[in-house]
Protein backbone atom coordinates (compact mmCIF):
# COMPACT_ATOMS: atom_id res chain seq x y z
CA UNK A 1 0.00 0.00 0.00
CA UNK A 2 1.35 3.44 -0.86
CA UNK A 3 1.99 6.40 1.80
CA UNK A 4 2.60 9.87 0.94
CA UNK A 5 1.73 9.72 -2.72
CA UNK A 6 3.80 12.57 -3.81
CA UNK A 7 5.98 13.38 -6.86
CA UNK A 8 8.84 11.49 -5.14
CA UNK A 9 6.61 8.10 -5.38
CA UNK A 10 5.52 8.71 -8.39
CA UNK A 11 9.13 9.27 -9.56
CA UNK A 12 10.37 5.75 -7.88
CA UNK A 13 7.50 3.32 -8.89
CA UNK A 14 7.94 4.39 -12.31
CA UNK A 15 11.55 3.62 -12.39
CA UNK A 16 10.87 0.62 -10.22
CA UNK A 17 8.01 -0.69 -12.30
CA UNK A 18 9.73 0.65 -15.68
CA UNK A 19 13.76 0.38 -15.32
CA UNK A 20 14.17 -2.86 -13.40
CA UNK A 21 13.68 -4.67 -16.35
CA UNK A 22 16.87 -3.50 -17.70
CA UNK A 23 19.87 -6.39 -17.30
CA UNK A 24 21.61 -3.29 -14.94
CA UNK A 25 19.03 -3.68 -12.49
CA UNK A 26 18.15 -7.23 -12.10
CA UNK A 27 19.64 -9.62 -9.48
CA UNK A 28 19.66 -13.52 -9.27
CA UNK A 29 18.00 -15.48 -6.16
CA UNK A 30 20.11 -18.31 -4.90
CA UNK A 31 17.28 -21.02 -6.13
CA UNK A 32 16.03 -18.96 -9.01
CA UNK A 33 16.71 -20.12 -12.52
CA UNK A 34 16.32 -16.46 -14.32
CA UNK A 35 16.70 -12.87 -12.73
CA UNK A 36 14.07 -11.36 -10.73
CA UNK A 37 13.24 -7.95 -9.60
CA UNK A 38 16.19 -5.70 -7.63
CA UNK A 39 15.31 -6.49 -4.12
CA UNK A 40 17.53 -3.26 -3.16
CA UNK A 41 15.60 -1.12 -5.08
CA UNK A 42 12.47 -2.18 -3.46
CA UNK A 43 14.08 -2.05 0.16
CA UNK A 44 14.94 1.34 -0.93
CA UNK A 45 11.11 2.12 -1.43
CA UNK A 46 9.88 0.65 2.44
CA UNK A 47 13.30 2.20 3.98
CA UNK A 48 11.78 5.56 2.49
CA UNK A 49 8.23 4.52 3.77
CA UNK A 50 6.76 4.85 0.40
CA UNK A 51 5.28 1.40 0.15
CA UNK A 52 5.23 -1.56 3.08
CA UNK A 53 6.99 -4.93 2.35
CA UNK A 54 5.05 -7.74 1.78
CA UNK A 55 4.79 -11.25 0.73
CA UNK A 56 5.15 -10.63 -3.26
CA UNK A 57 8.05 -7.97 -2.61
CA UNK A 58 10.61 -10.35 -1.98
CA UNK A 59 11.10 -8.41 1.60
CA UNK A 60 8.82 -9.98 3.54
CA UNK A 61 11.06 -10.37 6.71
CA UNK A 62 13.13 -6.98 6.04
CA UNK A 63 11.88 -6.13 9.68
CA UNK A 64 11.77 -9.53 11.48
CA UNK A 65 13.94 -11.58 13.01
CA UNK A 66 13.35 -9.95 16.60
CA UNK A 67 11.13 -12.04 18.48
CA UNK A 68 12.22 -15.68 18.73
CA UNK A 69 9.95 -18.84 20.72
CA UNK A 70 11.70 -22.05 21.96
CA UNK A 71 10.01 -25.33 21.64
CA UNK A 72 10.87 -28.82 22.13
CA UNK A 73 11.37 -31.86 20.40
CA UNK A 74 11.30 -35.39 21.22
CA UNK A 75 15.36 -36.23 21.53
CA UNK A 76 17.51 -34.17 22.88
CA UNK A 77 20.24 -34.84 20.42
CA UNK A 78 23.01 -33.34 19.51
CA UNK A 79 21.88 -31.13 16.72
CA UNK A 80 24.19 -29.49 13.97
CA UNK A 81 21.80 -28.56 10.76
CA UNK A 82 17.99 -27.93 9.57
CA UNK A 83 16.79 -27.70 6.45
CA UNK A 84 13.31 -26.72 5.14
CA UNK A 85 11.84 -28.48 1.65
CA UNK A 86 8.88 -30.41 0.77
CA UNK A 87 6.76 -28.09 2.73
CA UNK A 88 8.47 -29.60 6.00
CA UNK A 89 11.49 -29.21 8.35
CA UNK A 90 14.10 -31.60 8.87
CA UNK A 91 16.99 -31.18 11.23
CA UNK A 92 19.92 -33.81 11.83
CA UNK A 93 22.53 -34.56 14.42
CA UNK A 94 24.72 -37.19 16.11
CA UNK A 95 22.50 -40.33 14.80
CA UNK A 96 19.11 -38.58 15.48
CA UNK A 97 16.67 -36.51 13.03
CA UNK A 98 13.42 -35.01 13.41
CA UNK A 99 11.03 -33.26 11.12
CA UNK A 100 7.84 -30.99 11.65
CA UNK A 101 5.46 -29.43 9.08
CA UNK A 102 5.04 -26.07 11.17
CA UNK A 103 8.68 -25.99 13.08
CA UNK A 104 7.02 -26.30 16.27
CA UNK A 105 6.05 -30.00 16.35
CA UNK A 106 8.53 -32.20 15.92
CA UNK A 107 8.64 -36.17 15.71
CA UNK A 108 11.66 -38.86 15.11
CA UNK A 109 12.98 -39.79 11.86
CA UNK A 110 14.11 -43.42 11.33
CA UNK A 111 17.27 -44.85 9.63
CA UNK A 112 19.60 -42.09 10.78
CA UNK A 113 23.26 -43.76 11.11
CA UNK A 114 25.06 -43.39 14.49
CA UNK A 115 27.26 -40.71 12.88
CA UNK A 116 27.76 -36.63 13.28
CA UNK A 117 25.56 -35.44 10.51
CA UNK A 118 26.46 -31.73 10.12
CA UNK A 119 24.69 -30.22 6.99
CA UNK A 120 21.49 -30.57 5.68
CA UNK A 121 19.95 -29.36 2.12
CA UNK A 122 17.04 -30.16 -0.22
CA UNK A 123 16.98 -31.01 -4.03
CA UNK A 124 15.89 -32.34 -6.85
CA UNK A 125 12.83 -34.27 -4.18
CA UNK A 126 15.65 -34.96 -1.60
CA UNK A 127 17.01 -34.10 1.40
CA UNK A 128 20.78 -35.07 1.57
CA UNK A 129 22.99 -35.09 4.37
CA UNK A 130 26.68 -35.20 4.79
CA UNK A 131 28.88 -36.61 7.92
CA UNK A 132 32.69 -36.16 9.33
CA UNK A 133 32.63 -39.63 10.51
CA UNK A 134 31.13 -43.17 10.31
CA UNK A 135 31.36 -45.70 8.03
CA UNK A 136 28.67 -44.39 5.34
CA UNK A 137 28.62 -40.06 5.42
CA UNK A 138 26.02 -39.43 3.28
CA UNK A 139 22.36 -39.83 4.28
CA UNK A 140 19.53 -39.40 1.86
CA UNK A 141 15.68 -39.26 1.97
CA UNK A 142 12.76 -38.53 0.16
CA UNK A 143 10.42 -37.06 2.71
CA UNK A 144 12.73 -36.58 5.74
CA UNK A 145 10.81 -39.52 7.64
CA UNK A 146 13.11 -42.70 6.41
CA UNK A 147 16.69 -42.24 5.97
CA UNK A 148 19.23 -44.68 4.09
CA UNK A 149 23.07 -44.55 4.45
CA UNK A 150 25.23 -44.72 1.76
CA UNK A 151 29.56 -44.80 0.95
CA UNK A 152 31.12 -41.62 -0.16
CA UNK A 153 33.73 -42.00 -2.71
CA UNK A 154 36.15 -40.93 0.09
CA UNK A 155 35.88 -41.21 3.66
CA UNK A 156 36.82 -37.30 4.24
CA UNK A 157 35.52 -34.99 6.89
CA UNK A 158 32.03 -33.97 4.94
CA UNK A 159 31.00 -30.64 6.77
CA UNK A 160 28.50 -29.01 4.09
CA UNK A 161 26.38 -29.65 1.49
CA UNK A 162 24.05 -27.64 -1.26
CA UNK A 163 21.56 -28.11 -3.72
CA UNK A 164 22.02 -25.77 -6.78
CA UNK A 165 22.47 -25.31 -10.31
CA UNK A 166 20.93 -28.63 -11.02
CA UNK A 167 23.86 -30.90 -8.43
CA UNK A 168 24.20 -31.64 -4.85
CA UNK A 169 28.11 -30.58 -4.21
CA UNK A 170 29.81 -31.14 -0.79
CA UNK A 171 32.85 -29.85 0.58
CA UNK A 172 34.98 -31.07 3.47
CA UNK A 173 37.95 -30.60 5.91
CA UNK A 174 39.88 -32.94 5.03
CA UNK A 175 41.20 -35.48 2.20
CA UNK A 176 42.83 -35.43 -1.25
CA UNK A 177 40.08 -34.17 -3.14
CA UNK A 178 37.57 -32.13 -0.42
CA UNK A 179 34.52 -31.58 -3.37
CA UNK A 180 32.06 -34.02 -4.57
CA UNK A 181 29.13 -33.59 -6.79
CA UNK A 182 25.95 -35.66 -7.31
CA UNK A 183 22.76 -35.32 -9.71
CA UNK A 184 20.86 -37.05 -7.86
CA UNK A 185 22.26 -37.51 -4.10
CA UNK A 186 23.29 -41.12 -4.61
CA UNK A 187 25.93 -41.61 -6.85
CA UNK A 188 28.66 -38.96 -5.84
CA UNK A 189 32.17 -37.83 -8.10
CA UNK A 190 34.80 -36.89 -6.65
CA UNK A 191 36.39 -33.14 -7.54
CA UNK A 192 39.54 -31.88 -6.55
CA UNK A 193 39.85 -28.40 -4.47
CA UNK A 194 43.29 -26.84 -5.34
CA UNK A 195 43.64 -25.26 -1.62
CA UNK A 196 44.17 -27.92 1.11
CA UNK A 197 42.12 -25.97 3.70
CA UNK A 198 39.89 -26.96 5.77
CA UNK A 199 36.43 -26.59 3.93
CA UNK A 200 33.27 -25.52 5.69
CA UNK A 201 30.73 -24.46 4.31
CA UNK A 202 29.74 -24.03 0.13
CA UNK A 203 26.59 -22.08 -0.81
CA UNK A 204 25.62 -20.94 -4.68
CA UNK A 205 24.25 -17.45 -5.87
CA UNK A 206 24.94 -15.70 -9.21
CA UNK A 207 25.77 -18.58 -11.13
CA UNK A 208 28.67 -18.88 -8.80
CA UNK A 209 29.50 -22.07 -6.19
CA UNK A 210 31.43 -20.22 -3.29
CA UNK A 211 33.10 -22.29 -0.25
CA UNK A 212 34.84 -21.07 2.66
CA UNK A 213 37.27 -22.74 5.28
CA UNK A 214 38.07 -22.71 8.88
CA UNK A 215 41.59 -23.63 8.62
CA UNK A 216 44.62 -22.78 5.30
CA UNK A 217 46.42 -20.71 3.61
CA UNK A 218 43.59 -19.42 1.38
CA UNK A 219 40.01 -19.82 2.83
CA UNK A 220 37.35 -18.88 -0.23
CA UNK A 221 37.02 -20.92 -3.01
CA UNK A 222 34.66 -20.39 -6.48
CA UNK A 223 33.33 -22.32 -9.07
CA UNK A 224 31.18 -22.14 -11.95
CA UNK A 225 30.22 -25.39 -12.37
CA UNK A 226 31.03 -27.13 -8.82
CA UNK A 227 33.82 -29.04 -10.91
CA UNK A 228 36.85 -26.41 -11.24
CA UNK A 229 37.32 -24.49 -8.98
CA UNK A 230 39.68 -21.31 -8.42
CA UNK A 231 41.08 -20.22 -4.84
CA UNK A 232 40.53 -16.58 -3.96
CA UNK A 233 42.92 -14.92 -2.02
CA UNK A 234 41.07 -11.98 -0.63
CA UNK A 235 39.30 -13.22 2.76
CA UNK A 236 40.94 -13.08 6.28
CA UNK A 237 42.56 -15.77 7.96
CA UNK A 238 39.30 -16.56 10.74
CA UNK A 239 37.87 -19.38 11.15
CA UNK A 240 34.69 -19.38 8.72
CA UNK A 241 32.25 -21.71 10.00
CA UNK A 242 28.96 -20.73 7.56
CA UNK A 243 28.29 -18.75 4.07
CA UNK A 244 25.00 -17.78 2.51
CA UNK A 245 24.03 -15.89 -0.74
CA UNK A 246 21.15 -13.26 -1.03
CA UNK A 247 20.16 -10.38 -2.27
CA UNK A 248 23.47 -10.55 -4.28
CA UNK A 249 25.64 -10.79 -1.89
CA UNK A 250 27.50 -13.26 -0.39
CA UNK A 251 27.90 -13.51 3.99
CA UNK A 252 30.53 -15.60 5.62
CA UNK A 253 30.35 -15.43 9.36
CA UNK A 254 33.51 -16.56 11.85
CA UNK A 255 34.04 -18.00 15.07
CA UNK A 256 36.81 -16.05 15.67
CA UNK A 257 38.27 -12.66 14.02
CA UNK A 258 38.82 -8.53 14.71
CA UNK A 259 35.37 -9.06 12.94
CA UNK A 260 32.86 -12.08 12.37
CA UNK A 261 31.28 -11.01 9.05
CA UNK A 262 32.93 -10.81 5.72
CA UNK A 263 30.67 -9.97 2.51
CA UNK A 264 31.46 -10.19 -1.05
CA UNK A 265 29.41 -9.04 -4.32
CA UNK A 266 31.18 -11.61 -6.45
CA UNK A 267 33.24 -14.01 -4.10
CA UNK A 268 36.71 -12.50 -5.01
CA UNK A 269 36.61 -9.16 -3.17
CA UNK A 270 36.11 -9.36 0.56
CA UNK A 271 34.90 -7.07 2.98
CA UNK A 272 34.66 -7.76 6.71
CA UNK A 273 31.87 -6.25 8.37
CA UNK A 274 31.12 -5.00 12.17
CA UNK A 275 29.84 -7.55 14.39
CA UNK A 276 27.17 -6.46 17.23
CA UNK A 277 28.18 -9.65 19.04
CA UNK A 278 31.86 -11.43 19.21
CA UNK A 279 30.66 -14.81 19.42
CA UNK A 280 30.95 -17.84 17.92
CA UNK A 281 28.72 -17.70 14.89
CA UNK A 282 27.91 -20.84 13.92
CA UNK A 283 25.50 -20.64 11.30
CA UNK A 284 23.54 -17.58 8.32
CA UNK A 285 21.11 -17.82 6.36
CA UNK A 286 19.03 -15.90 4.04
CA UNK A 287 14.70 -15.35 3.22
CA UNK A 288 12.48 -13.14 2.45
CA UNK A 289 14.69 -9.79 2.73
CA UNK A 290 16.52 -10.28 6.05
CA UNK A 291 20.04 -12.40 7.11
CA UNK A 292 19.86 -14.39 10.15
CA UNK A 293 23.18 -15.54 12.05
CA UNK A 294 22.95 -17.80 15.16
CA UNK A 295 26.16 -18.55 17.48
CA UNK A 296 26.74 -21.19 20.44
CA UNK A 297 27.99 -19.02 22.91
CA UNK A 298 27.29 -15.34 23.82
CA UNK A 299 24.64 -12.74 25.51
CA UNK A 300 22.69 -12.43 22.20
CA UNK A 301 22.85 -15.01 20.13
CA UNK A 302 21.00 -14.17 17.20
CA UNK A 303 21.87 -11.04 14.81
CA UNK A 304 19.86 -10.07 12.04
CA UNK A 305 20.34 -7.51 8.89
CA UNK A 306 18.27 -6.47 5.70
CA UNK A 307 21.67 -5.78 3.54
CA UNK A 308 24.65 -8.47 5.04
CA UNK A 309 26.13 -5.41 5.82
CA UNK A 310 24.82 -3.27 8.98
CA UNK A 311 23.98 -5.95 11.56
CA UNK A 312 21.44 -6.36 15.03
CA UNK A 313 22.25 -8.32 18.14
CA UNK A 314 18.94 -10.01 18.96
CA UNK A 315 18.12 -12.03 22.25
CA UNK A 316 17.47 -15.86 21.85
CA UNK A 317 14.59 -17.41 24.28
CA UNK A 318 17.43 -19.75 25.53
CA UNK A 319 21.59 -20.08 25.90
CA UNK A 320 21.92 -22.80 24.11
CA UNK A 321 24.53 -23.52 21.73
CA UNK A 322 22.60 -22.84 18.25
CA UNK A 323 24.26 -24.55 15.59
CA UNK A 324 22.16 -24.25 12.64
CA UNK A 325 19.45 -22.10 10.83
CA UNK A 326 17.08 -22.26 7.64
CA UNK A 327 14.36 -20.13 6.34
CA UNK A 328 11.16 -21.56 4.64
CA UNK A 329 7.75 -21.06 4.66
CA UNK A 330 8.01 -17.60 6.06
CA UNK A 331 9.80 -18.23 9.54
CA UNK A 332 13.73 -18.66 10.18
CA UNK A 333 13.63 -21.74 11.95
CA UNK A 334 17.34 -22.65 14.37
CA UNK A 335 18.37 -26.08 16.32
CA UNK A 336 20.58 -26.51 18.91
CA UNK A 337 23.08 -29.05 20.46
CA UNK A 338 22.55 -28.06 23.86
CA UNK A 339 20.26 -27.99 27.02
CA UNK A 340 16.45 -28.05 27.18
CA UNK A 341 14.12 -26.36 24.06
CA UNK A 342 16.54 -26.65 21.25
CA UNK A 343 14.44 -25.67 18.31
CA UNK A 344 13.47 -21.53 17.94
CA UNK A 345 11.36 -19.76 15.74
CA UNK A 346 10.73 -16.47 14.25
CA UNK A 347 7.80 -15.61 12.18
CA UNK A 348 7.83 -12.84 9.47
CA UNK A 349 4.60 -11.31 10.78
Amino acid sequence: MLRGFNCLSVLLLFFLTHCVAHPLFQTYDRNADGPNTSATLLAALVGAGLTSADPASGLACADDGDVWTAYSEPLGATWYDVAYGAGKYVGLGTGAGIQSSDGMNWSVASGVTSALWQSITYGNNRFVSVSENGTNRTLSSSDGSVWTDAPAPVNNSWRSVIYAGGQFVAVALTGTERVMTSPDGLSWTMRPALEPSAWTSVTYGNGLYVAVARLGTNRVMTSPDGISWTTQTGAPPFVWEDITYGNGLFVAVSSTGTEHIMTSPDGVTWTLRSTPEYNTWRSVTYGDGLFVAVASDGTNRIMTSADGINWVGRSSPNLNAWRGITYGNRQFVAIASSLSNRVMVSVCD
